[in-house]
């Protein structure tokens, strides 16, 4: 670590530690002659005795200098100080396009495509200078304070004459082309198809490949196709879904030919988000690769994972095996034939043992597609469902890889051995010249190999410390660089960190080491710092339209906790169904994260009075009805009537339909019949 208020070159002042890569660490800095903020980059120490890490770091500055664009981090200077290689760079403050899709869970379509459009400009800028960058990805993109976006660290880039690169020089796997993957050729369509990954993961929140293992990530990278972005956003246009689909075309010839067709239909697709303009072109062969076995091996070796596949050793393959043409007379064999094939035959002939191998070889290849065929068919048959076949499923069902657990107590070894479904046995006790009585000082199963479930794990213990002994110091939520200089400070040489994630330490503290605080070591003994990446986070689930239990269930098994429940009534939204939830469905948040939700109680209840009519029933039987349930009378008057006794009612308005509760029923009361008089027409009067 380099530390603060250096100068480097006698110009550059290192102000404060803002970033670490896989090869460099990164300062924020001022160049006191230009008197201005700057970003250096300086190739950490475990580097800089290695000729082709100190080559490659050159090769990234030089690369870079050329490159001037708005979209790209501007490299201004490269030098070496004491030892230290530095390259120094335009400082841009803001934040990687991966910590922004980690935030907001998913981006719009209009940001995807004004982020991309960006991207592909700063890369065309590269291209056409005849530099690939070959690692593109979102922690790759900067996002500054004022909405630029540019792109960064071109580590692994070369001048495209170079035709070829390492597999192991590559950067993350999960954005990597099919054919770096693989370790072969790589030009301007391999970056589209990273931009493509890198397009879908800001669709959907989510890389479309991942695994255990950089190895089964490659795999799928080279051999399965990527889930369509709508099965998982239902809503993404139609042109944006085919433009990721045509960047990530396993075969090369169906992608993009340059990221200046790529910004067409970007550009195009914001103006006619459902339009069918995007052509990708025919399969002219099959877009899986076949992968053979020894170019697997390959692959594994690049990503230094052959540990985990080596589960056969190498008691059963004979080295004679191989050595058909190691013999001194089948050299001098070739040479002769060398010689004289210009004599001896035309410059077309093949080598006999050649030829016989090359029919062979053609036989073999024959067998194995009919092979192929007829099982294929059979398969699609069912003629093979009895047969009781292993699928890859089940061949590696059970498997584990075994944790590291040197420098652990025996108590603390077991107890991670356990966790794992592994067993623990204590082989042998020697003293140790790294590790103090009752350690853990090597293991016969390596860390990182995956063997079976209930695997007993054989470990060395130490049964004492030999050597000048350290006490460890107790670096406990320090941060990294803190811990590691009080490590380095009381003695220790090797010193390197993992990472976990932590409810209770703060991102980019040390949990601990192993060895554990104020034990002895020597310092020889490598300490590993534990350092939290934070709280993990957990993808809020999309509970809406689910029944009430089954979201409330998903919520908790998401590793998050229900919160209020509440309940409204919802005309579109069955009843019993999750109208909304507070936190929308796959946004990241801390673990135990509280998640309330609103809950359909179905369409709401007509709350209308059904009107009864009272017409000859007397009025009390109206009025009590009516203060039963909330309504209003209001006798509009009586009259005489001989169809009606007295105090019956006549008529009412209204005498049926619906009324709000408090309305008012008018109705009319019989007076009953109209009194008759002496002269029979109903007058009264009194007798002469």
């Amino acid at each position: 670590m380099v530390k603060d208020g250096i100068f480097l070159g006698k110009r550059y002042e290192v102000l404060s530690k803002i970033g670490a890569g896989g090869m460099a660490d990164v300062y924020k800095g001022k160049d006191h002659m230009l008197n201005r903020y700057v970003a250096i980059k300086v190739l950490k120490k475990e580097y800089r005795e290695d000729e082709n890490f100190v080559r490659k770091f050159r090769s990234e500055a030089q690369a870079a200098a050329g490159l001037l664009h708005p979209n790209i981090v501007n490299v201004y200077d490269v030098g070496e100080d004491r030892g230290l290689y530095y390259m120094v760079m335009e400082l841009v403050e803001g934040i990687t396009l991966k910590e922004y899709i980690d935030k907001k869970g998913r981006l719009s379509h209009r940001e995807v495509i004004s982020i991309a459009i960006q991207v592909c400009s700063g890369i065309g800028a590269a291209h056409a200078a005849e530099i690939i960058h070959r690692d593109i990805k979102p922690q790759n993109i900067i996002i500054s304070r004022d909405g630029k976006v540019k792109v960064t660290d071109f580590g692994i880039a070369k001048a495209v004459t170079s035709n070829t690169i390492s597999s192991n020089a590559m950067g993350s796997v999960h954005y990597t082309s099919p054919e770096q993957a693989r370790g072969g050729f790589s030009d301007q369509k391999s970056d589209i198809y990273s931009i493509g990954i890198t397009l879908f993961e800001m669709v959907t929140g989510q890389v479309p490949f991942d695994g255990d293992s950089t190895v089964s990530v490659a795999m799928k990278h080279l051999q399965e196709e990527i889930t369509p972005p709508s099965e998982i956003v239902p809503d993404i246009p139609y042109s944006l879904e085919q433009i990721i689909l045509k960047c990530t075309q396993k075969n090369a010839e169906r992608r993009y030919k340059s990221t200046t067709e790529l910004i067409q239909d970007l550009k195009r697709s914001l103006v006619d988000p459902e339009g069918d303009f995007v052509v990708i072109p025919p399969l002219g062969n099959a877009d899986t690769v076949i992968i053979t076995d020894e170019e697997l091996d390959d692959i594994r070796g690049s990503y230094g994972e052959e540990d985990e596949y080596d589960e056969y050793g190498d008691a059963d393959y004979d080295e004679d095996d191989y050595d058909e043409y190691d013999s001194e007379e089948d050299y001098d064999e070739y040479d002769e034939y060398d010689e004289g094939r210009k004599k001896k035959k035309g410059a077309d002939d093949v080598n006999p043992k050649m030829q016989k191998i090359m029919k062979i070889m053609k036989i073999v290849v024959a067998v194995i597609i009919v092979f192929i065929l007829v099982f294929a068919v059979g398969k699609a048959a069912g003629v093979f469902k009895g047969f009781g076949g292993i699928t890859k499923e089940e061949e590696t069902e059970g498997k584990v890889k075994v944790p590291n657990v040197v420098g652990m107590t025996e108590e603390q070894a077991k107890k991670a051995l356990n966790k794992k479904g592994l067993g623990f046995k204590v082989a042998e006790r020697k003293d140790s010249k790294k590790y103090e009585e009752g350690t853990v000082s090597e293991q016969k199963t390596k860390a990182g190999k995956k063997v079976a479930k209930n695997t007993t794990i054989l470990v060395v213990v130490s049964s004492g410390l030999v050597g000048n002994e350290i006490v460890v110091p107790d670096v406990s939520n320090m941060s990294e660089d803190e811990a590691q200089s009080k490590l380095e400070e009381a003695g220790f040489k090797k010193i390197s960190s993992t990472f976990e994630y932590s409810d209770s330490v703060a991102e980019g503290d040390v949990i601990g080491t192993t060895p554990a605080a104020n034990s002895k070591a020597t310092e020889e003994t490598e300490i590993v710092m534990k350092v939290s990446k934070g709280a993990q986070k957990k993808t809020v689930p999309n509970v809406v339209g689910q029944a009430d239990a089954d979201a409330q269930n998903a919520i908790k098994a998401a590793g998050l906790t229900v919160g209020t429940v509440t309940y409204e009534f919802d005309e579109s939204v069955p009843k019993g169904q999750v109208i909304s939830q507070t936190i929308a469905g796959g946004e990241k948040v801390a673990s135990g994260t509280s998640v309330s939700i609103v809950v359909s109680n179905g369409p709401k209840p007509d709350e209308r009075v059904e009107v009864v009519s009272f017409v000859g029933h007397y009025e009390s039987e109206l009025t009590s009805w009516a203060s039963a349930n909330g309504m209003y009378v209001n006798r509009s008057g009586s009259e005489y009537s001989d169809s009606y006794a007295k105090g019956v009612i006549i008529s009412q308005s209204p005498a049926s339909g619906k009324l709000d509760k408090g309305s008012t029923v008018s109705y009319v009361v019989s007076l009953g019949s109209k009194p008759q008089g002496p002269g029979g027409d109903g007058e009264t009067g009194e007798s002469d």
